[in-house]
């Protein structure tokens, strides 16, 4: 599964399998629905055990700094056990890419684990 990295990632290219395999874990444990709002506007829904917005908010902080076009809220919801994260994942529409790999991404790798 392939994902298109932009030009404008500034995360050195030997970091970038690892960076990616954060991703993956976190899409394969917590993501349980993906919708793509539109071109630019992605919403994850994840859960987890406690601690799970903080992990999220910790990888997008990060993602951030080396993808500053990402643009990353992260919201919660109460749940009986563990957490419920709401990820919305929002780009300049010249990076509409970027997000749709992400998604497709997202979507593939909570599939295969669901």
């Amino acid at each position: 599964m392939s994902f298109v990295v932009p030009d404008a990632c500034t995360l050195p290219t030997a970091a970038q399998p690892l960076r990616l395999a954060e991703f993956d874990s976190l899409f394969a444990t917590a993501v349980r629905q993906v919708d793509q709002l539109d071109a630019t506007h992605t919403r994850l829904r994840m859960t987890g055990p406690p601690g799970l917005a903080a992990t999220v908010r910790d990888l997008t902080v990060r993602e951030t700094g080396c993808c500053s076009f990402f643009a990353f809220t992260v919201a919660t919801e109460s749940a009986a056990d563990g957490e419920v994260v709401i990820l919305d994942v929002a780009v300049p529409e010249r990076h509409a890419g970027a997000l749709a790999s992400l998604t497709r991404r997202a979507s593939a790798v909570a599939k295969r684990t669901a």
